[in-house]
């Protein structure tokens, strides 16, 4: 049943209805995997570990090893570079989830006695334990060993420019704000910390540069101290965090304003002294109401107004939520921007 399962999850996740099974699960995939952690530990023999605990570990050593250097070969084979290859193997080196049905199912057959399904479960369970660890070694040595890239175009630092807009992130986003910035003849230099992405953009914007804007001293290269403002449209929120608290460390003065994920990370920003945070499911709705007023015959003029009103009203709500934050209070929150919001 457990095999049947896993194969028709499989097998409906490559058709059309794969959105109403997500829509469908959702509500409830906290719950399952609840349940699936709370058996697999039921199922966890304590006498298994402390019956050998060291034959238990030397195993899960070399379970990690063993699997870590055949995913690591396969990486290679298939064209990733070394570094992504020993993090991919890093993370999928523990056993796997179903393993617990294979062994179970080992075990039912009688392929495996009592003792050695116990204990093989047990080693699965603790090396799942060790997924963490081993994704932040990965990652530790992909940082500690990454370069930059090799290709010409993306070792160029931005030249150094008096009042132009800094932009953070050149994804779909921040592409269309480069564009309205052009057309509206401000200048601009765009940085992004995707290769792929700069080497693409070169081509037709030699204004977007490789970096990683987290970095102070690359943003002292963009000229973030004679900068008329930052643009931060990266879509990962822990990484845009640590954008804005860096360009606010370096000028306290500087407008920033940032892409969110939604109302929740908006407020965060607000705290952190953005001078506007632009929640994307917000502006969806409001795009969408926009459409729809229009179509229901609302003329375009109050369709357009009421719209920037509801925006406004957005926008105190968040800046209210995030002023009576403990942390928006914080000696770190400019003087002229506390000015600015009372």
């Amino acid at each position: 049943m457990a095999l049947g399962a896993f194969v028709a999850g499989l097998l409906l996740a490559e058709t059309e209805f794969v959105k109403a099974i997500q829509g469908t699960v959702e509500p409830f995939k906290g719950i399952l995997l609840g349940v699936f952690f709370f058996s697999v530990g039921m199922g966890v023999d304590v006498h298994a570990v402390t019956r050998d605990p060291l034959l238990l570990f030397a195993c899960l050593a070399g379970l990690v090893l063993l699997k870590s250097a055949i995913l690591i070969l396969l990486g290679r084979i298939f064209g990733l570079s070394w570094l992504s290859a020993i993090e991919f193997g890093l993370l999928l080196g523990p056993g796997g989830e179903f393993a617990f049905v294979s062994i179970t199912q080992a075990a039912a057959l009688q392929l495996l006695n009592a003792m050695q399904s116990s204990f093989l479960l047990v080693l699965t369970a603790i090396s799942l334990v060790a997924v963490p660890p081993l994704s932040q070694l990965g990652q530790g040595i992909r940082a500690r060993f990454q370069s930059a890239p090799a290709h010409p175009e993306l070792a160029v630092r931005p030249p150094r420019a008096d009042k132009r807009a800094i932009v953070v992130g050149y994804g779909r986003v921040g592409a269309v704000v480069c564009d309205l910035l052009q057309r509206h003849g401000i200048n601009f230099v765009a940085v992004d910390r995707n290769p792929q992405t700069v080497t693409r953009a070169r081509h037709s914007h030699p204004e977007v540069y490789y970096g990683n804007a987290a970095d102070a001293e690359f943003l002292k290269a963009c000229g973030i101290d004679t900068a008329s403002g930052i643009i931060v449209t990266v879509d990962v929120a822990d990484d845009l965090n640590e954008i804005v608290a860096t360009a606010r460390r370096l000028r306290p003065d500087i407008p920033i304003v940032a892409r969110a994920r939604d109302a929740a990370h908006a407020r965060q920003l607000y705290s952190a002294a953005v001078t506007d945070a632009v929640p994307e499911t917000i502006e969806a709705s409001l795009q969408v109401s926009e459409a729809a007023l229009v179509m229901l015959g609302v003329p375009m003029g109050p369709a357009i107004a009421s719209i920037h009103e509801k925006r406004d009203e957005f926008r105190r709500e968040l800046r209210d939520a995030a002023r009576a934050a403990p942390a928006f209070r914080s000696a770190k929150t400019p003087s002229w921007l506390r000015k600015r919001r009372l």
